[in-house]
């Protein structure tokens, strides 16, 4: 699916950041962040992270305990720019005038991006959820700003949707969604019986029509999003 002059546009959010200490801070954690996206965080070692990151041993341990603290900041820095990068990218002023169909077929390969660049660290903070309740408390905060800002969005366009309903439609298939790609980052390096991966060209798509058939946006809708006709036939992708 060809993305858009706005789909391009969008951009994960990273608050500035000024004193030198914070800059040093701030290449550790993006390093780490790289490292563990890749290998997964067990596989993550402090000496990759510090050489990515042009720094020491010496400077990662004066800063963390240990590669459990290291987690916990990366945590806390991703909610930060998650709830500032869901607020940019959902704010209703950007989409005015804009349909369901474009609003999704436009920000669900964006929020697949994500997950293809930092599988393996949303895979370590839901391992880590599911027994530290810091962890489960902010990790579902991300989820709940994000439902809700969709929710407010596609509300405002509640004569596009035909189930019966709209609200319990939207925040389900937001979950349907959000859940498929919570299980591929997991098993990301698990080959699925069946069914995409998360690195397969057509998942964007896939998930986009999923969602919108299951609102109930006529199919010409969709079909007018992926630049098609209603005429065009079915060739089995999907």
């Amino acid at each position: 699916m060809a993305q858009s002059e706005t789909t391009t546009s969008f951009q994960w959010v990273r608050p500035p950041r000024q004193s030198r200490s914070q800059e040093s801070l701030e290449r550790i954690l993006d390093a780490a962040e790289q490292v563990i996206s890749e290998r997964g965080f067990d596989q993550a070692t402090v000496a990759e992270i510090v050489r990515r990151a042009n720094s020491s041993v010496g400077a990662f341990y004066g800063r963390f305990k240990e590669k459990d603290a290291l987690l916990r900041c990366l945590h806390e820095r991703f909610c930060e720019e998650a709830f500032a990068t869901v607020d940019a990218v959902l704010d209703p002023e950007r989409w005015r005038g804009e349909s369901i169909g474009q609003i999704l077929t436009e920000t669900v390969p964006f929020l697949v991006d994500a997950y293809r660049q930092r599988g393996g660290m949303f895979a370590a903070f839901m391992v880590r959820a599911t027994y530290d309740p810091s962890f489960t408390e902010s990790w579902a905060s991300v989820g709940a700003h994000l439902v809700d800002r969709f929710r407010t969005l596609l509300l405002e366009r509640c004569d596009e949707i035909d189930h019966p309903n709209p609200r319990l439609a939207i925040e389900f298939g937001l979950q349907m969604m959000l859940c498929t790609l919570d299980e591929m980052a997991l098993f990301r390096d698990v080959e699925p019986a069946g069914g995409l991966t998360l690195f397969d060209e057509r998942l964007p798509e896939q998930l986009a029509t999923m969602f919108l058939r299951y609102l109930g946006v006529p199919h010409s809708a969709i079909a007018k999003q992926r630049g098609e006709t209603s005429e065009t036939p079915n060739n089995g992708s999907e």
